[in-house]
């Protein structure tokens, strides 16, 4: 069965402009709203403390922005991405840091000032206060959380132990949300104030419920996903055939990925993040993955019938976002699983796939590469070997000018290791390719 046939977008805006729009529009509403309470609402007890309070209530509306942007909204996720999302919350994690250590210095120095004594015993004093002890204690988590997530400290860790640290930050935003409701000043300011912010804690946990928990869990118990086969494609590389309860009813598009968990096979910590390698037909789903880990390595080893849980379908990285006629899609190594889904779908258009791959024989789903775009009449470039064995960089813009002349005036889609992908950003910026016709993701969780 052929993917239902998709059309090339004609509006003359782009979807995920239209996401990036409705983000700056909530957040910037939501500063002016923060900024006028906190106008209306009077100064401190000294200069110091006013401005304490100004960065305190910015501290509130970035927790809250952070919650948002790692609650998966399918709106959201469909039309920018995971990744970019993890990127924009990475960015806003560390400005929270700040704003966090300034708000709480500020606090200190303003009792200090006012009770003319040491910041040291003043910092002492404001621990023995129940509402400044859980501004504290949230302060200490969003330090700690922020320590691990440098860059230094982060490859250092296994992933499963960087999240597991990682999910204290519910805890910080737990305790915060405490401290203001108990900083009585912020939440009764006026009825306006206390109505507003608790709409806008209310909807922020409510999206990160809806989005991590309960769609989740529903989804499983309605279509009671399971494992229908499992076929090695080559020495390393298998594919896993999950069937369940009426499938035409999952919002899944050709390019999204999934994250997948197999009961009795690892973990339930241990997630892996794999793209769908078929186009989603209503009747089942397949991933393709390489053993390059402990969780990818068993997947031959899973018993046919057993359960599966099912994370999504996630991500950007389909034809949604095609706005050319033409299309190029690069691939490289077990990269191809996405753009062999896509070519699945009755894209209009020509079809160009340049495939990166050692050799032909571990050119993962080849055959079925090639009878697809036989199909739909496209060209396959399998660009094999060496990076240095020719002299000639295969994703160059002179090489990729070459195989591709008019590549300028398509659409074009990148999925592969990540020095591969790049290099063909690299490359394709060189050749002035422009940046809205060029679509990459990278699949991971963080």
């Amino acid at each position: 069965m052929v993917a239902e046939s998709r059309t090339v977008r004609t509006g003359t805006v782009r979807p995920v402009d239209a996401a990036r729009w409705a983000m700056w529009a909530f957040v910037l509403v939501n500063v002016v709203i923060v900024e006028v309470l906190f106008a209306s609402a009077g100064s401190g007890k000294n200069e110091v403390l006013t401005v304490a309070k100004f960065f305190g209530l910015h501290a509130a509306l970035l927790m809250l922005l952070q919650l948002l942007l790692v609650a998966r909204l399918p709106w959201l996720d469909r039309r920018i991405g995971m990744d970019r999302l993890t990127v924009w919350h990475r960015w806003v994690g560390f400005t929270l840091l700040w704003t966090v250590l300034t708000h709480a210095t500020l606090v200190v120095l303003g009792y200090a000032t006012l009770d003319d004594t040491s910041m040291a015993k003043t910092f002492v004093a404001l621990s023995g206060v129940p509402a400044s002890l859980l501004g504290m204690l949230a302060a200490a988590v969003i330090v700690t959380i922020a320590t691990i997530s440098t860059r230094s400290v982060r490859r250092r860790l296994r992933y499963e132990v960087w999240h597991g640290l990682h999910l204290l930050l519910y805890v910080a935003l737990g305790l915060a949300f405490v401290h203001q409701l108990e900083e009585t000043t912020t939440f009764t300011s006026s009825a306006f104030a206390t109505a507003y912010w608790w709409i806008l804690w209310l909807f922020a946990f409510g999206a990160l419920l809806t989005g991590r928990l309960v769609v989740p869990l529903w989804r499983n118990a309605y279509h009671r996903f399971s494992v229908a086969a499992v076929v090695p494609e080559s020495h390393d590389v298998v594919s896993v055939y999950v069937t369940g309860r009426h499938l035409d009813k999952l919002p899944a598009r050709a390019g999204q990925f999934c994250i997948w968990r197999f009961p009795g096979h690892n973990n339930w910590w241990l997630a892996n993040p794999f793209s769908l390698s078929a186009a989603p037909d209503g009747r089942g789903l397949r991933l393709t993955a390489k053993a390059v880990g402990s969780a990818s390595a068993g997947l031959r080893d899973l018993p046919v019938g057993s359960r599966a849980f099912v994370e999504g379908p996630y991500g950007a990285f389909t034809s949604l976002h095609r706005s050319r006629p033409g299309v190029l899609l690069i691939a490289g190594g077990v990269g191809i699983t996405p753009v062999r889904a896509m070519l699945e779908e009755q894209v209009s258009g020509d079809v160009v796939v340049l495939y990166r791959a050692r050799s032909e024989d571990d050119a993962v789903l080849l055959n079925e590469v090639r009878r697809l775009l036989a199909l739909r009449g496209g060209r396959l470039h399998l660009l094999t070997g060496r990076t240095g064995e020719t002299g000639v960089p295969p994703f160059g813009p002179g090489n990729l000018h070459q195989l591709v002349p008019d590549i300028t005036t398509r659409d074009v889609y990148v999925c592969g290791p990540p020095a591969m992908t790049a290099a063909v950003l690299t490359g394709l910026r060189d050749l002035r390719v422009p940046a809205r016709q060029v679509h990459a993701e990278k699949f991971g969780l963080a």
